[in-house]
């Protein structure tokens, strides 16, 4: 199921960005003492009293503001609001309601989501009393809350959390592989979904998906029953979606945690940009299994070189999903379209492959005589055993004398090394290690 999701939004330089890392434990969001740092929406996961949720930092609202930059801001921070569950308010209580706090609040009224208002940098008792005039803003009582100091902010989660829908059960069986297509406008979602429909012609139904904005459409191929999750054409009514091709990557979001395995298009044609990699490390960080899908391959001048030439550009791009398998198609000629399901179907299995505790011991027995662990300031790491603990992705935990003493290099050799005695293709790998205790 997917998780709900909260939007901070504001005008520019009310702290934004430090509370949403906060909020995540992480500095993913620029901080940084000037207006319109952060220009795009940012994305993180928190969790807060037993609640996921996910949790959007958007660029600060200026209502008025004309320049191409404060536009795409702007619009990006309509576009959050319009997918927010819960929509966090900033305000300054150094400053006081301004004129622009009112812009946005209008703003937020029409949006029609339940809103908290948090009043930022009540850096002391003192200044406790400045909240009282953020009533006028017509949001019921707003929190004092300090992000330099972290005061507060268990307030502001209680009061966001308790406003949260309830989270809506999947109704899909075990044995439905559901498959995710997600990508930056015009690579073919929507023709992609309606070739395999099409080809297929096995419908069974057409059911609105467990999130508000994304198709789930069943069908089955060979005695396998796939659900096809599909965000591709979905436009809300709004001048804000008929104006922008920008990516909604939270509905994006929303469609890789309910899913099984992710297809991430990429257009034959135009080639590869940046957005692709963002896209595709949404899938990655999410656990999920992936295939690459080159679509509008008929359209590409090729040669015998062509295809290997391609996939050299996408393993260059994509290192930290080497793993992932390459399908090139077109969803228009439905050319080697019949070449995309067995890939799914293989990688779903990979995904969901475990592997006997004996078997894994053996392999990391002999990866370390074959290359034992570097020392560290004279101590060497001593891994005792490792073990399964997880699959959706398959996930295992080395036990040792000190993890600490575990360098990414040489994890990543011991990856490797399970790769190649199991394959796992198109499935990340997570491995983790713990202390050896005495119990174990």
């Amino acid at each position: 199921m997917s998780k709900p999701i909260i939007a901070i939004v504001g005008r520019p330089n009310v702290g934004k960005s430090t509370i949403f890392n906060r909020v995540i434990g992480d500095r993913l969001a620029i901080v940084e003492d000037k207006p319109g740092v952060t220009r795009d929406r940012i994305y993180g996961s928190g969790e807060w009293n037993g609640t996921a949720f996910s949790i959007v930092d958007t660029g600060g609202i200026e209502i008025d503001g004309e320049d191409e930059i404060m536009k795409s801001v702007r619009m990006q921070a309509e576009l959050a609001v319009e997918e927010a569950d819960v929509i966090i308010f900033m305000v300054d209580a150094k400053v006081g309601l301004t004129h622009a706090d009112d812009e946005v609040a209008q703003m937020l009224l029409r949006s029609r989501k339940p809103i908290v208002v948090a009043v930022n940098k009540v850096d002391n008792f003192n200044r406790r009393e400045d909240i009282y005039e953020f009533y006028n803003l017509g949001f019921g009582d707003p929190i004092a809350i300090s992000g330099s100091h972290g005061t507060g902010i268990g307030d502001l989660l209680d009061a966001a959390v308790e406003l949260l829908p309830e989270p809506e059960e999947e109704v899909y069986d075990d044995d439905v592989i559901r498959v995710a297509l997600i990508g930056r406008p015009n690579v073919g979602k929507s023709s992609l979904v309606n070739a395999l429909l099409g080809e297929e012609r096995v419908i069974v139904s057409n059911v609105a998906g467990t999130t508000r904005d994304a198709i789930d459409t069943p069908f089955e191929k060979d005695g396998q029953k796939y659900v096809l999750i599909d965000t591709a054409g979905m436009r809300k009514r709004g001048k804000v979606y008929e104006t922008t091709e920008k990516y909604s990557v939270m509905r994006a979001l929303k469609a890789i945690e309910r899913a099984d395995v992710v297809l991430v298009l990429i257009n034959g044609e135009e080639g590869i940009i940046e957005q692709d990699k963002h896209i595709a490390g949404y899938a990655h960080e999410a656990g999920k299994a992936s295939i690459f899908v080159v679509n509008k391959w008929d359209v590409v001048e090729k040669d015998d070189k062509t295809m290997q030439q391609f996939t050299n550009l996408i393993r260059d791009h994509f290192l930290f999903m080497t793993y992932a398998p390459i399908v090139y198609l077109s969803a228009k000629t439905k050319s080697r379209l019949h070449k995309l399901l067995p890939v799914v179907n293989h990688v779903s299995e990979q995904h969901s492959l475990r592997i006997q505790t004996h078997l894994l011991n053996d392999v990391i027995s002999d990866a370390i005589a074959l290359n034992p662990p570097p020392t560290d300031k004279g101590k060497r790491l001593r891994i005792n055993y490792v073990t399964q603990v997880a699959v959706r992705p398959p996930t295992f935990v080395l036990f040792a004398n000190d993890p600490e003493l575990m360098h990414f290099s040489y994890e990543r050799y011991l990856e490797n090394k399970i790769r190649a005695a199991f394959n796992f293709e198109g499935t990340p790998v997570r491995i983790f290690t713990r202390r050896k205790s005495d119990e174990d």
